[in-house]
């Protein structure tokens, strides 16, 4: 307990799946949290449970000008944030043959310039931080090896993985206290993963012990990661990506 004690955290995307238990595990941390999501009403249910520590803004991740307000009602609220985890995100099925360029624009504008706009909102806010601070950008296994029933989702995820190493790098170059990683995910047991059109099967998936390859991950697997690269025990990592896959990349086909 403590890992992020004296932290200031933005988590997009924050009212349900893995931006709440992100949220939550921050906090149990010791952390400071904001939690923004375009449906206001779950994210300040989850800030009401984190109790003192965490507020609830009402955020559209592609309203370019919305990213400065939070970004000022985090400091009004709490301090200059730390901590930003671009998490916010749909996914809609699509092949390269069907997919309407509509539908095509809508996730890469919500999952990629989303990700940009908070990363450049960041970059601009922590830069003069005094202690270590760390950007944090869910990307996926999509990004890693396609997947042809969504080539919207799989295209904005890849352009978040090389945007990540592109962020991460200037901030070096700039001498600026903030590194930026990428997490990629397989199947995390998410409402997100659950809908009709993504089709995940199986039971829920436990909070503890081991999981079989193939099968659902639970949010706290991806969350705890995300503790490790917000605190400053990481100082040494930046520009990477890693998976949460439970073996999938390297399975054989």
């Amino acid at each position: 307990m403590g890992r992020l004690k004296g932290k200031i955290a933005i988590v997009t995307g924050a009212g349900s799946g893995l931006g709440k238990a992100i949220s939550e595990t921050f906090a149990a941390e010791g952390a400071r949290v904001v939690l923004t999501d375009i449906e206001i009403d779950a994210a300040k249910q989850v800030a009401e449970r984190i109790g003192a520590n965490a507020i609830a803004l009402e955020q559209d991740v592609v309203d370019e000008a919305r990213w400065d307000e939070i970004f000022a009602e985090t400091a009004g609220a709490f301090g200059t944030p730390h901590i930003l985890v671009n998490n916010a995100g749909l996914v809609l099925p699509g092949t390269i043959e069907d997919c309407s360029f509509e539908l095509f624009r809508k996730q890469t504008s919500i999952m990629l310039d989303g990700v940009f706009l908070g990363c450049r909102s960041a970059v601009r806010a922590m830069k003069s931080n005094d202690q270590p601070s760390s950007i944090i950008n869910l990307s996926s296994m999509a990004a890693l090896q396609g997947y042809s029933p969504f080539v919207a989702y799989s295209a904005a995820k890849g352009g978040v993985r090389s945007m990540t190493k592109s962020v991460a790098l200037h901030c070096k170059e700039q001498d600026y206290p903030i590194r930026c990683n990428s997490l990629h995910p397989a199947g995390i047991d998410t409402p997100m993963v659950r809908q009709e059109s993504v089709g995940a099967g199986g039971g829920e998936t436990p909070a503890t012990g081991m999981i079989k390859i193939g099968e659902l991950g639970h949010p706290n697997d991806v969350a705890a990661l995300c503790v490790y690269l917000a605190s400053d025990e990481s100082r040494f990592m930046t520009a990477g990506e890693y998976p949460v896959d439970n073996g999938v990349l390297y399975k054989p086909a």
